[in-house]
């Protein structure tokens, strides 16, 4: 499970933390691998800005399931740091934090500078931290000068997250577990498992490629009342392509016949990876997408505005795959 720990409507925060606690929790009981926390900034509607503080929150507030992020956008922070922050996690949760790490900024220009001061990035910068973060939570060598504390010797597994190639390359031959964001960007999702798993080369971290998919994922008892709880999901992203980012909104009927075929044509392209409908077609499309690109793990983002329906949207999902 993928969460931004959307703010809904009518809600705060406050409410929206405690609901992906509660969603945290009732994946662990379903049997869910991992629950990862997106960073964004400067957005209304997404409480995850804190990315850590998260990660330790519903670590702290489940038993097994492995928790991290999806991901720590790295530009945003210097290597050192984000090294401090999941060893402690680390430490308070031994074997079950995941460190992904993106190369987006997460936010607009104006909050990456507030982010970033005066540094500038370079497409050279993303390699050389992922390295330095590889060092820092490995175990210290010989003349080391720099030592994260707590961090070191951590070896806090590192995933690389990527809507492109880039980071599909820099996985391949950094031999680390890569997850693409096909929940928002899956147009290179073939191209980029290809490109990652036949240029792999083994590592300490990793033996063979290993791989997440992200699916924007809405599940209900019939494939109609399915369609209607993902208009909340629908008018999201028709907010994000037109550069409006608030709240998640409540349901609306009829929705994608509301709107201009232009308009429905970007949102399906958007969500070119979402499965939506009732257990048959979850079912279904689930194993389309396994069969398609052989993911190893499927992530699944679930925004449903009603916090019970989300619930048992994933008690559908995980019927479809254990069926």
């Amino acid at each position: 499970m993928l969460d931004l720990v959307a703010v809904r409507a009518g809600g705060t925060v406050a409410d929206a933390l405690a609901i992906a606690l509660r969603t945290a929790r009732h994946a662990e009981s379903l049997g869910f691998t991992r629950y990862w926390l997106a960073e964004h900034h400067n957005m209304p509607g997404i409480a995850s800005s804190a990315t850590a503080v998260l990660v330790g929150y519903v670590a702290g507030g489940t038993s097994r399931i492995r928790v991290g992020s999806g991901g720590v956008m790295l530009p945003n922070h210097a290597p050192l740091v984000v090294a401090e922050a999941f060893g402690t996690l680390a430490e308070l949760y031994p074997g079950r934090i995941d460190l992904g790490l993106g190369r987006a900024p997460g936010t607009d220009a104006i909050t990456m500078r507030a982010l970033r001061r005066d540094r500038a990035e370079t497409e050279t910068d993303f390699p050389r931290d992922v390295a330095e973060l590889q060092q820092l939570l490995g175990e210290p060598q010989p003349g080391q000068r720099v030592i994260a504390m707590p961090g070191a010797d951590t070896k806090v597994p590192i995933w690389l997250l990527g809507s492109s190639l880039f980071s599909a390359r820099l996985a391949a031959q950094r031999g680390l577990p890569y997850a693409f964001a096909s929940h928002f960007a899956p147009r290179l999702l073939l191209q980029a498992l290809e490109l990652y798993r036949s240029e792999f080369r083994p590592s300490a971290a990793l033996a063979e490629p290993y791989v997440i998919i992200g699916v924007p994922l809405i599940a209900a008892p019939t494939d109609d009342e399915a369609e209607f709880l993902a208009s909340s999901t629908y008018r999201r992203v028709l907010g994000i392509l037109h550069g409006e980012r608030g709240c998640l909104q409540p349901p609306v009927k009829d929705y994608m016949s509301q709107l201009h075929p232009q308009e429905k044509a970007a949102i399906d392209d958007f969500l070119a990876a979402a499965v939506v409908g009732g257990p048959d077609k979850v079912r279904d499309g689930l194993a389309a997408l396994l069969q398609a690109t052989a993911a190893d793990e499927l992530m699944l983002v679930c925004d449903i505005f009603d916090p019970a329906l989300r619930l048992r949207s994933l008690d559908i999902a995980a019927a479809a795959r254990a069926g």
